[in-house]
C-alpha cells in the first residue's frame, strides 16, 4: 500500500495468503486494522459478530446515522455477491470494481476476534438488485478510516458505473 503511504505490518512475519474463491460467514478473511502506533496491521479474522441466543452471526451492520469512533477495519475484497429471486436456485450476481482495480475495500468493524461489514442504502449500481449495499470506501479514505480520529463519516454510495455487475447463475 505504498502508493497510499500506509505502513502495513503483521505479527509473525510476512503472510502467505492463499487466494480465496469466496468467503462465507464465520470463515476467516484478511482485514486491515489501524494500529495506535500509526501503521496498519493485516489480520485474518472470522466474518460475523457472535450473536448468542439470537440465531446466526451478525455479518452486516447498518451504518445509517451512526458513528464508529473505534474498532474500524477495512475488508479487502476483489468482489462480492448478491442474490435475487424468490426460489432456489436464486440468480447470483458478482459485483467488482468497474475501474479494473484488482481489489477494493469495504468499511467494517472489529469486535474481539471477529469482524462485520457496514451497510448503507443502495447506490445506483446496487439498487436494481438489493435494498442495501456494503459501504465501499474510496481509496483516498482508507487511511482516514483506519486512523485515530473518532469522527470519520460514512461516504455516500459510489456513482453509477463504479461497479461492474456480472450474472454468475
Amino acid at each position: 500500500m505504498s502508493d497510499l503511504s500506509i505502513d502495513v505490518h503483521w505479527a509473525g512475519g510476512a503472510p502467505n495468503l492463499a487466494p480465496l474463491e469466496s468467503v462465507r460467514p464465520t470463515e476467516p478473511a484478511p482485514i486491515l486494522i489501524g494500529d495506535p502506533n500509526g501503521g496498519v496491521e493485516l489480520k485474518q479474522l472470522r466474518w460475523g459478530f457472535a450473536n448468542p441466543g439470537r440465531g446466526g452471526p451478525v455479518i452486516n451492520f447498518r451504518s445509517d446515522g451512526r458513528k464508529f469512533p473505534t474498532g474500524r477495519c477495512l475488508v479487502l475484497v476483489d468482489g462480492f455477491y448478491e442474490y435475487t429471486g424468490e426460489k432456489a436456485p436464486k440468480s447470483k450476481w458478482l459485483f467488482t470494481a468497474a475501474s479494473g482495480s484488482p481489489f477494493f475495500c469495504i468499511a467494517g468493524l472489529v469486535r474481539d476476534d471477529r469482524f462485520t461489514m457496514l451497510t448503507m442504502p443502495p447506490g445506483p449500481d446496487m439498487a436494481p438488485y438489493h435494498d442495501r449495499q456494503v459501504v465501499i470506501l474510496p481509496r483516498k479514505l482508507w487511511g482516514e478510516w483506519l486512523g485515530p480520529s473518532p469522527d470519520v463519516p460514512i461516504p455516500p454510495p459510489a456513482p453509477a458505473g463504479s461497479l461492474k455487475v456480472t450474472q454468475v447463475r
